[in-house]
């Protein structure tokens, strides 16, 4: 096999073997290229120590130079070299308790995680596939290198890594280390809210979101996202769905563009209907305001998993108002653009499209053309350029204080008195009828 290495990555390799030393691409570049894919950046591993690495090339930083990673510059871009090295015992399931530097690629190649990440290959030697990981990427199968309990012992974090890889590839688990995901799912405690947080997007923006399964499957979501369970167990029995709320939340997740907020939505949009579920006399299901309880109990579930504040107000405002069904008037569509915000808006028509399509066929076609009708009049409005903010008003806070509106909080309640009035009656905002109406006011 003949990789098409890049430039810089050739010339690492080359400096390092002419000074003596073994230097190969690994993980998952190589990886990538079998697959035909474009790598994301390319690590180097070598037998040569980080002080040689360092002595070789002009320009260099260290990366985690306790663990033998030096960060080359050449062209403006870093690699990481890293010394081939062999993990202590892993006494936390997170972090060896210390690296020992080997001249061993194999004994490098053993401790990584899946054999389709424990490849090397440079253009000497060609590819050095120690574990079958070549086979594996054609047959479609993540599987541990070796012994599947000691990899996913040595790092639990290994165990969601391995649901992610086949969210991505569209791959399967090879038998053997899905059943000591299954054993060792409970140890997935010890891993910090911020590594389990990278791998879940990662999965639920892949290709296969819907592998969002096999982590509850598997008993994952125990540990870092027990509502799921609860979701996947409560039963929906009413005319508008055919599915559990988790089935029906794993079809919606399948229906929106792999965009981190809106996945993000889909996965928690009804998180709260088990709490919020009643059943009337008739054996009905019903959810009343499982939006808002949803939107508050999103906020904690994302703060627990430690994700932005940016990330975590777009997912629960989107949450909060995913289930609001306005007639279609102009007026209360402008009401709900300004609720949403105009440039979540788009969103928001997703994600009712995503929950429509993941419900029971009972009137869908009725519920996608109530959407339409929205948009609709969602594009009429923008198009007509109507007042949908404050700072959209044809007078501001200026013209109040030159009217004599002393500065403080009395401004602001004159242009949200004004800004309301003008959000029923768009023609109202003409800067001479509403400088008149300021005087009345002051009257």
């Amino acid at each position: 096999m003949n990789m098409n290495l890049p430039a810089d990555v050739s010339k690492i390799i080359n400096i390092l073997e002419s000074n003596g030393h073994e230097a190969y691409a690994v993980g998952g570049c190589v990886r990538d290229c079998i697959l035909g894919k474009i790598p994301h950046d390319w690590d180097i591993t070598t037998s040569a120590l980080p002080e040689q690495v360092k002595a070789l090339f002009e320009r260099t930083f260290d990366t985690g130079i306790e663990h033998g990673t030096v960060t080359v510059l050449l062209h403006g871009e870093g690699y990481e070299v890293t010394t081939y090295r062999v993990d202590g015992k892993y006494e936390d399931g997170r972090h060896p308790k210390e690296v020992t530097f080997t001249a061993s690629l194999e004994e490098d190649l053993k401790r990584r995680d899946f054999t389709i990440n424990a490849m090397a290959y440079n253009d000497t030697r060609g590819l050095v596939d120690l574990f079958g990981g070549e086979q594996d990427l054609e047959n479609g199968i993540i599987k541990a290198v070796g012994n599947p309990t000691e990899r996913f012992t040595e790092d639990a974090l290994r165990m969601l890594r391995a649901l992610r890889f086949s969210a991505q590839l569209g791959f399967e688990i090879e038998p053997a280390t899905y059943d000591a995901i299954k054993t060792l799912a409970p140890t997935l405690d010890r891993i910090s809210a911020e590594r389990i947080q990278v791998e879940l997007v990662k999965l639920i923006t892949s290709d296969h979101p819907e592998r969002i399964r096999d982590v509850y499957e598997t008993g994952l979501t125990d540990v870092f996202f027990p509502e799921f369970n609860d979701m996947m167990a409560c039963d929906q029995v009413n005319k508008h769905h055919m599915y559990t709320v988790g089935e029906h939340t794993i079809v919606a997740l399948n229906n929106v563009k792999a965009d981190k907020v809106l996945r993000l939505t889909m996965l928690l949009h009804d998180v709260a209907k088990p709490a919020c579920k009643t059943i009337d006399a008739e054996g009905q299901n019903h959810f009343k305001m499982h939006q808002v309880e949803g939107a508050k109990m999103a906020k904690a579930i994302l703060r627990r998993l430690k994700f932005d504040n940016e990330t975590t107000d777009a997912v629960c405002n989107l949450i909060k108002n995913h289930d609001d069904r306005p007639e279609v008037t102009p007026r209360n569509i402008r009401r709900l653009i300004i609720r949403v915000g105009k440039d979540n808006f788009e969103d928001l028509l997703a994600v009712k499209r995503a929950d429509t399509m993941a419900q029971s066929m009972y009137c869908r076609d009725e519920k996608l053309e109530y959407i339409d009708s929205i948009e609709a009049m969602y594009r009429q409005i923008l198009e007509q350029e109507d007042c949908l903010s404050i700072k959209d008003l044809k007078i501001n806070g200026k013209d109040l204080i030159g009217m004599g509106v002393p500065q403080g909080q009395k401004i602001g309640q004159i242009l949200k008195t004004v800004f309301d009035e003008v959000v029923d009656q768009p023609d109202l905002n003409d800067r001479e009828y509403l400088l008149n109406r300021v005087k009345d006011m002051l009257q």
